[in-house]
């Protein structure tokens, strides 16, 4: 188990995800088509290249899935009781066939749970970023964690 307990979690705290991921034809390809997403700038390569783009836009909420799953190891692997939400969900810049993507997780609240005493809600501050250094997904995410047992 990689992830930390809730209460060793600080506010502030702030952990570089060591996994990276180049993304692929076939990751967004596959994402689109099993989420039934048609959107043509997606899966089109001609519609794609006439966009403003010109060239395949990476599906956003595949973006969004790889950075919940980057994340897990470090942060709330064995250790989480559920998500409870997602929230603040933005994609400053596209991604492009052949980026990778780096991600970031930030504790950015703490609380305790006012029905359960042996877990407690992290609320994290996820970024991830291209090899260029441009911020391509923001997020917050916020989750049932349990307590170190004693």
């Amino acid at each position: 188990m990689a992830g930390r307990y809730f209460d060793e979690w600080t506010l502030g705290d702030k952990v570089t995800h060591g996994i990276s991921r180049t993304v692929t034809e076939t990751d967004n390809l596959m994402f689109s088509l099993m989420t039934h997403n048609s959107q043509l700038v997606h899966i089109d390569a001609e519609v794609a290249r006439a966009s403003e783009f010109g060239q395949i836009l990476v599906n956003s909420c595949f973006t969004f899935s790889l950075m919940v799953g980057i994340s897990i190891a470090e942060t709330t692997q064995g250790t989480v009781v559920a998500n409870l939400g997602f929230d603040k969900v933005t994609t400053p810049s596209p991604v492009f066939l052949g980026d990778t993507l780096t991600g970031t997780s930030e504790v950015i609240a703490l609380r305790e749970s006012k029905s359960r005493p042996d877990v407690g809600i992290v609320t994290f501050k996820h970024e991830m970023t291209n090899q260029r250094g441009e911020t391509v997904l923001r997020m917050e995410r916020t989750a049932m964690v349990s307590k170190k047992p004693a």
